[in-house]
């Protein structure tokens, strides 16, 4: 009897949602996505010190000889989701997904701008952009940014997606794919009502990107939907048949080791009932969202927590940068140093 996790794959691409290299040469996936929890989670092993040692080395090395700690401290966060990525790409034979920093989500031209630079990146070490997702999360001026993009042939993952609105801003953009986040959607749902259980068929998160998932099939949209965020092997299980579904090294073990008759639950060639095609401007966007509690408070909540994962990463890279220096000074060292410990 084949496990659970060899017939998803067969039905489904199956993505590594880590940025734990070791845990994706494990599962062996198509793709894998990372976001600043993981790249944060992953920076705080050993065995990666080589790795941030080398984007802090090189981010000064790319500016010169300056001063301002923070610029190269940011140059540095830039090279480490591309050198993770880079990693991951010896790994997976598709894609890797880099996300844009969230605390840029509001600014649609500063979100072009990065992800041009983490493109550049890419290309200068050799890696087609046909390879890379950018990953940005899906506010209005995300998807605006998106958009703009994928004209340029650079290809985009909208993440912290809640809504029915989002899903379709992002469908008429024109964007690569989609990111729903199912657990998160079923956590705001528990807390709201108190209830401590829902059967995979009943979970919030499992309906909305089924729905999502039927709508564009449908109505013949591109965009690709990706599950993502899960809590446990039953969503997965009802999600069978989506696009992708990006799973933690955790449920991926799980399925692995689970055997049994898997049924695939959603299909491409026979999507189930949808509701009528929907355009949407800004100002219907803004009333939808404002309408739902949920997706809004989520979405906003998404954003402050990754921006918070980089604002902890940063100051971990600053504290490296110093341990770098002592160990390796010079005259341009003392004076990136003085400044940091002036700070």
């Amino acid at each position: 009897m084949t496990t659970f996790l060899e017939q998803l794959s067969s039905m489904t691409v199956v993505v590594a949602d880590t940025g734990e290299l070791e845990a994706i040469k494990l599962f062996t996936p198509r793709d894998a996505t990372t976001n600043p929890s993981l790249i944060l989670a992953a920076a705080q092993m050993p065995e990666y010190q080589g790795l941030i040692d080398d984007a802090l080395n090189s981010a000064r090395k790319s500016l010169g000889s300056v001063s301002d700690v923070d610029q190269v401290v940011k140059e540095a966060l830039d090279q480490i989701c591309v050198v993770f990525g880079i990693e991951i790409l010896k790994i997976v034979p598709g894609r890797v997904s880099t996300e844009v920093d969230a605390r840029l989500s509001y600014d649609m031209q500063a979100t072009i701008e990065k992800a041009r630079k983490l493109i550049s990146l890419y290309e200068k070490a050799g890696i087609s952009r046909e390879k890379v997702l950018i990953k940005i999360a899906s506010t209005w001026e995300g998807i605006k940014a998106a958009e703009s993009l994928e004209k340029e042939g650079i290809h985009c993952n909208l993440t912290l997606l809640f809504s029915f609105a989002q899903a379709v801003a992002c469908a008429e953009a024109g964007v690569t794919l989609i990111s729903p986040f199912v657990g998160r959607i079923l956590d705001w749902y528990k807390a709201e009502t108190g209830r401590d259980n829902y059967p995979g068929a009943e979970d919030p998160g499992v309906l909305s990107v089924t729905k999502i998932f039927n709508y564009y099939k449908r109505n013949g949209y591109e965009t690709e939907v990706m599950g993502a965020s899960f809590r446990n092997i039953d969503e997965i299980i009802e999600l069978a048949g989506c696009d992708l579904l990006t799973i933690s090294p955790k449920l991926l073990d799980q399925l692995k080791c689970k055997e049994g008759q898997l049924v695939r639950k959603l299909d491409n060639s026979n999507p189930g009932s949808s509701i009528d095609l929907v355009h949407l401007g800004q100002s219907e966007y803004d009333q939808m969202m404002k309408k739902d509690r949920m997706a809004s408070e989520k979405l906003d909540e998404g954003i402050r927590g990754f921006s918070k994962a980089i604002d902890t990463l940063e100051s971990q890279l600053k504290d490296r940068l110093v341990d770098l220096l002592v160990e390796n000074e010079s005259d341009d060292d003392y004076k990136i140093k003085s400044k940091i410990l002036c700070n």
